[in-house]
């Protein structure tokens, strides 16, 4: 665009996982555009996301949700139709689509009337051909989600080597955590956790891997601690049932902001593929994750060096707890320098408070789905 750009619409309707891989472009997008108004339109529940994302997004707006669209689904569309009409009105200058391939989500976005609107196509898509005003890419099949993301704002000017994922906490998050009192006196490193939990059943390891990855890490001296949301409570519990060492249950009703302060607090997280596997990225927890049913070419963490990702053998085949336990235990020995102490994520990264209020929009509403 040649013209002045003013307002920029993101949309990114997507879980926990997903967003804290965007951050990076979120990043890049405002260094591309720094006097730029950034809405962010996600999830409902992203609102604390944004929130955190403070130095990089000015304002959030909730999607009602579309037909076409499986993360937020709705049986017709005449909400999503009077949601579009009250966005046309805010005249948006560029509506980045940062959803995906845009077989549905570059209709959803053109819906909002921006001046320009970019994103991704898939490349052999001859149902949409680009008119006036939009411009897309070829999808890139086979980049890592972050990189992905970054090589949207690529193309819009944007530098995209900077590829850290940022997950801030703030005092709300730690207080949140205190008044959990068994949560509480957990003793700061001395710990693991343990995550059984995915949102997609396909994702989960068996508990009872999970329990006996527990139990090896346990016997060196380390307490272990098994997380989760109010919906894992039962799966948690199946885990502490199976072990013969003790663990804490901690899968309750904690917002993903007390959830993370608790992970910044622990010695390692031992997790599937799902959200706070990117939490504890974000948060430079060492950490082991299990693939067997995603791909970690796209979504494993970049980071090497601290975390390890553990996939079978072979397709069709398992992985075995004994190989988690061989890939966590030089993790649990890195020295205290390699780990970001909690109190690091408390500011922005141009020191302000992560936890800003967003122009019009109230504090937190609840705990974000986990991927």
């Amino acid at each position: 665009m040649t013209e002045p750009i003013h307002r920029i619409c993101v949309f990114r309707a997507l879980k926990l996982g997903d967003m804290v891989c965007a951050t990076p472009a979120l990043r890049a997008l405002r260094g591309r555009h720094p006097e730029a108004h950034i809405t962010l339109v996600g999830l409902p529940w992203a609102r604390d996301f944004a929130l955190r994302m403070s130095a990089w997004v000015d304002a959030f707006e909730p999607f009602p949700g579309h037909p076409e669209l499986p993360e937020q689904a709705c049986d017709d569309d005449a909400a999503f139709l009077d949601w579009a009409a009250q966005m046309r009105e805010r005249r948006f200058d560029l509506a980045v689509q940062m959803h995906g391939s845009g077989r549905a989500s570059n209709r959803i976005v053109e819906a909002l009337g921006a001046k320009a609107t970019v994103g991704f196509l898939p490349e052999h898509d001859a149902l949409h051909a680009p008119e006036a005003g939009l411009t897309y890419w070829p999808y890139p099949d086979g980049l890592h989600e972050i990189h992905r993301c970054l090589g949207l704002v690529k193309q819009l000017g944007g530098d995209d080597r900077d590829d850290e994922v940022f997950f801030p906490l703030d005092e709300d998050d730690f207080a949140e955590l205190e008044r959990h009192a068994d949560l509480a006196v957990l003793e700061a490193g001395k710990f693991f956790c343990l995550h059984p939990g995915a949102r997609a059943a396909s994702k989960r390891w068996a508990p009872e891997h999970f329990a006996a990855v527990g139990d090896a890490l346990a016997c060196n001296g380390w307490r272990a601690v098994i997380t989760g949301d109010a919906s894992e409570h039962e799966l948690a519990a199946e885990v502490q049932r199976v072990m013969r060492t003790p663990a804490l249950h901690a899968a309750r009703d904690l917002s993903v902001g007390a959830l993370a302060a608790l992970l910044s607090r622990s010695r390692l997280l031992v997790s599937n593929d799902t959200g706070v596997a990117h939490v504890a990225a974000a948060l430079r927890l060492p950490s082991v994750v299990v693939f067997f049913a995603t791909d970690p070419r796209r979504w494993a963490p970049l980071d090497r060096l601290r975390h390890r990702c553990v996939t079978p053998e072979r397709p069709g085949a398992g992985v075995e707890p004994a190989v988690v336990v061989d890939a966590a235990l030089p993790l649990l020995e890195l020295p205290d320098e390699l780990r970001a102490g909690s109190g690091d994520a408390l500011l922005l990264p141009d020191g302000s408070p992560a936890a800003s209020h967003l122009p019009g929009q109230a504090l937190r509403t609840g705990a974000a789905p986990t991927q």
